[in-house]
C-alpha cells in the first residue's frame, strides 16, 4: 500500500478527489458543471479527460475508491453520480491492466473520520483539517477523509 498511488473521489458536478503518492497527498475539487450551450453528456467527457490527465500526471493510478452514495435527496444529483460512476468504472475496467476500484459507504467514511456517521458537513471539515489538511469545502475534505480511512485501513481492495 505505501508505493501504491491511490485516487479517492467525492463524486458528483463538483468533484472532490484526493491523491495519495509516494509520501505525498494532493487534494482538490473540480467543477463538471456544463456550460450554457454544452449537452448533458459534456461534463461526463471532461470528467474522462481529467481521470485521463491524472493518470498521466502521477505514473499511473493503481487504485481508486469512490464515496459510494445509496440514497440522493435531488433526483439530478442522483442522475449526475449515476453518470459519473458509470465513466469511472468503465475507465478503471478499460485499463491494462485494470485498475481495482471500491466504493465506500458515506456512513463508513463519516463514522471513520469523526466517530459518527451521521455527522454534518462542518464536523467532516474540522475533522480534515485536525489532520493537517485545509480543505476549501466538503467535497475536498470528502475525498480526504475516505483517503484517510483507506490509508489506515491497510487499504481495502
Amino acid at each position: 500500500m505505501n508505493n501504491k498511488k491511490i485516487l479517492a473521489l467525492d463524486l458528483g458536478t463538483k468533484t472532490g478527489w484526493a491523491i495519495k503518492s509516494q509520501n505525498q497527498i494532493t487534494s482538490g475539487t473540480i467543477e463538471f458543471k456544463p456550460s450554457r450551450f454544452e449537452g448533458g453528456g459534456m461534463r461526463y467527457l471532461r470528467f474522462q479527460k481529467w481521470l485521463g490527465e491524472i493518470n498521466q500526471l502521477t505514473g499511473g493510478i493503481d487504485l481508486v475508491y469512490f464515496e459510494e452514495v445509496r440514497r440522493h435527496l435531488g433526483v439530478d444529483a442522483s442522475h449526475a453520480y449515476g453518470g459519473f460512476l458509470a465513466y469511472l468504472t468503465g475507465w478503471c475496467e478499460e485499463k491494462n491492466p485494470k485498475i481495482p476500484y471500491l466504493g465506500i459507504p458515506v456512513k463508513a467514511i463519516k463514522k471513520h473520520i469523526t466517530g459518527n456517521g451521521n455527522s454534518k458537513k462542518e464536523v467532516v471539515i474540522e475533522a480534515v483539517k485536525k489532520l493537517g489538511f485545509n480543505p476549501k469545502d466538503d467535497n475536498e475534505a470528502d475525498a480526504l477523509a475516505l483517503l484517510h480511512l483507506v490509508m489506515n485501513e491497510g487499504g481495502l481492495l
